[in-house]
C-alpha cells in the first residue's frame, strides 16, 4: 500500500471567479483522488496571506479524501482589486460578494457533497460569520489558529487596545493600511481594518453596511466546530479562542491542541504550522469523517 508521504500531490485546478460587483479572483481547487470525494472544505486564508500559501495543506487534505477550495481575499494575491483611497471595502463585501461567489462555485462543482468552511486566523472568524448568516449551506466549521481579536483576551491588553484605535486612523490617513511596510498582514482596505478593529475594541462582531445582527446569528448557529490551537501561538492565546467559541453556545465544539512534536520540528505558532501541515490535515480529515 502506498503511504500518504509517497503519493504524488494532486495538481490544483485554478478556477476564475467573478462576483456580482465585477471583482475577479482565482479559486484554487484541489480535488481528492477518491471518486467520489467524501467531503469538501472551503478554506479561508488569514488576513493578508495569498491563497497559494495554503496549497500544501490542501494537498495533504486531498490525499486524505477531502476536496479543498482555497478562497482568495479581495485585494490579495490573484484578486484584481488593490486597496487604495478610491477603492475600499469591508467585511460586507467579503461576506456578501466574495465568499458568496466561492460558495456558489463550490456547490456547483461538488453537487450533493456536504461541505464545511474553515479558515486560518481572520479566515476562521469570517467562516463563523458566513456560516451564521447561511446556516443551511455550511456543514461544519474548522478553525485553525483562530480566535477573536478582543483586546481583553490578550497579554499586555492596553497596548493592543491602542493599536485598535491607531490602525483605522492610519488606514484613513493613507487610504489603506500599509501592512507590508508595517510587517502586519497585507495592504488592507480601510473598511476591513475598521471592521476588524471594531471587534478588537468591543469584542463584538459588526460590519459597516450590514443590517444583520451578527452576534445574534452566531448565538443561534448549531453547526459543529473543530477548533485547532497551536501551543506557541501568541497571536491567538487561549482566551482569544475562548472568546470566539463563547459566541457559539449552541454549536458542538471539538478542541485539538498541537505542539511542535506534531509539526516535524516546526514551532507550533501562528504561521509555522503551514510549513508542515500534515498534523493539521490529519485532525481536520478525521473530524470531517
Amino acid at each position: 500500500m502506498i503511504s500518504l508521504a509517497e503519493m504524488t500531490p494532486p495538481a490544483p485546478d485554478i478556477v476564475p471567479v467573478e462576483t456580482v460587483d465585477g471583482a475577479r479572483f482565482e479559486l484554487i481547487l484541489v480535488m481528492s483522488p477518491e471518486a467520489p470525494a467524501r467531503r469538501a472544505l472551503l478554506w479561508l486564508p488569514a488576513m493578508g496571506v495569498p491563497a497559494r500559501h495554503y496549497l500544501p495543506l490542501a494537498q495533504e487534505l486531498a490525499a486524505r479524501g477531502v476536496t479543498v477550495a482555497i478562497h482568495e481575499w479581495r485585494g490579495i494575491g490573484s484578486s484584481d482589486r488593490r486597496a487604495r483611497r478610491r477603492m475600499d471595502w469591508g467585511y460586507r463585501e467579503l461576506l456578501e460578494r466574495d465568499l458568496a461567489a466561492s460558495a456558489a462555485l463550490l456547490g456547483d462543482r461538488m453537487p450533493g457533497i456536504p461541505w464545511a468552511m474553515g479558515g486560518h486566523s481572520l479566515g476562521g472568524q469570517l467562516a463563523c460569520l458566513y456560516a451564521a448568516l447561511h446556516p443551511q449551506q455550511v456543514d461544519g466549521l474548522v478553525l485553525v489558529a483562530s480566535g477573536a481579536p478582543y483586546w481583553r483576551a490578550f497579554p499586555h491588553p492596553w497596548s493592543l487596545r491602542a493599536a485598535f484605535h491607531l490602525a483605522p486612523l492610519l488606514a484613513h490617513l493613507r487610504g489603506h493600511l500599509p501592512g507590508r511596510r508595517l510587517g502586519f498582514a497585507g495592504n488592507e482596505a480601510r473598511g476591513v481594518i475598521a471592521d476588524w478593529a471594531r471587534t478588537g475594541r468591543s469584542g463584538r462582531y459588526a460590519a459597516r453596511g450590514m443590517a444583520q445582527d451578527l452576534e445574534a446569528a452566531l448565538a443561534e448557529l448549531r453547526t459543529p466546530v473543530l477548533a485547532i490551537r497551536l501551543c506557541d501561538d501568541w497571536l491567538v492565546p487561549p482566551a482569544s479562542l475562548d472568546w470566539l467559541l463563547g459566541k457559539l453556545p449552541a454549536s458542538p465544539v471539538q478542541r485539538v491542541e498541537l505542539a511542535a512534536d506534531a509539526l516535524d520540528g516546526q514551532r507550533a505558532d501562528h504561521f509555522a504550522w503551514m510549513k508542515a501541515p500534515a498534523a493539521v490535515a490529519d485532525a481536520i480529515a478525521n473530524w470531517l469523517r
